[in-house]
């Protein structure tokens, strides 16, 4: 049976860090499913950061650099991604983020099994420059209840079916969407009946940096209860307590950056740790026990395995597919 092409669509605007550029376009060109095409769009960067993007086309006849000199916004860039694009299945990707080399192989399986869905996305790990530091576990089949504290997929990390797209219903690209397209895309999809699946396993390296808590700008926090506002209107969850997530947003206006961050980071890093503890209750669990040891057999044996398994917890995402010992 032939393998359906796989249409990988990134925005980029000045990404000046070339290593970082490289490192997320590698772990696509390095996916183990290769009937792909990577379809990237400059939104209006500065000569030199564009150059850095038209070099990518040299990598691999596989990409495709297209754009303009005028900054739209990721929307509009997603929009002229899925206008350019052939595959029957479009997956985003970020200009700083990572693909683990399976990503795409085991979403093109699940949704040729699944028809009923009409994308995917994964949970991730949290990494920074000092590696990975925590875990965003998402709902594995999110409901009306889930978008209430925030979007339930993790954007990059999703694979859609390009049919989603065909009746000219792509990313509303406003001034109102401005770091927010992904929740209203989403929304905008699950008022129209669509549902959505996240694979359950860490299939994506999410970048998460210090500084990633100073992006959201007044402005932006009030656009997203515009956006929650209509879109929660429009799927009926208003009421009893939509109304208040609508204000979410805002409220986040008023607490410190640090203390936003603080919180963030704690939660990544507990849902890290608890992952830990339940994969190597896990493999334990499957650990077969040999009968015809004697109790120091048996002791030995277990204490083998729970070095191996205390061996492999602690790893990060370093760059060309590589995982290295988490530092600090």
């Amino acid at each position: 049976m032939e393998q359906p092409l796989v249409s990988v669509i990134m925005g980029v605007f000045n990404q000046w860090d070339e290593k970082i550029l490289m490192e997320s376009v590698g772990s696509i060109l390095n996916q183990t499913y290769a009937k792909l095409e990577f379809v990237i769009w400059d939104d209006g960067s500065h000569p030199d950061a564009a150059r850095l993007v038209q070099k990518l086309t040299e990598l691999d006849e596989r990409i495709i650099v297209a754009g303009k000199e005028k900054n739209r916004g990721l929307a509009y860039s997603l929009n002229e991604c899925i206008r350019l694009a052939k595959g029957k299945y479009i997956a985003r990707m970020d200009a700083d983020d990572i693909s683990k080399p399976s990503r795409i192989e085991k979403q093109v399986a699940f949704l040729e099994a699944h028809p009923e869905y009409g994308w995917c996305g994964t949970s991730a790990e949290l990494f920074d420059e000092k590696g990975v530091w925590g875990s965003r576990p998402m709902p594995e089949i999110p409901q009306m209840s889930d978008y209430f504290r925030y979007s339930p997929y993790i954007h990059p990390s999703v694979m859609f079916r390009a049919r989603l797209f065909c009746e000219d219903l792509g990313y509303l690209a406003s001034e109102e969407t401005l770091r927010c397209e992904d929740y209203e895309i989403f929304m905008n999809l699950a008022e129209r009946g669509q549902q959505g699946y996240n694979l359950q396993e860490n299939l994506f390296c999410y970048r998460e940096t210090r500084d990633s808590y100073k992006k959201r700008k007044v402005r932006f926090r009030l656009n997203e209860a515009k956006i929650r506002y209509r879109n929660y209107k429009k799927m009926g969850l208003l009421f009893p307590v939509g109304w208040i997530y609508i204000f979410r947003p805002v409220a986040a206006c008023l607490i410190p950056t640090k203390v936003l961050e603080t919180i963030k980071r704690c939660e990544g890093i507990w849902l890290k740790k608890l992952e830990s503890k339940n994969d190597l209750v896990d493999r334990q669990r499957k650990q077969p026990e040999a009968g015809c040891l004697g109790r120091s057999g048996n002791i030995s044996k277990k204490a083998g395995i729970l070095q191996k398994n205390l061996a492999e917890e602690s790893f990060a995402y370093a760059g060309s597919g590589q995982l290295h010992e988490t530092a600090g």
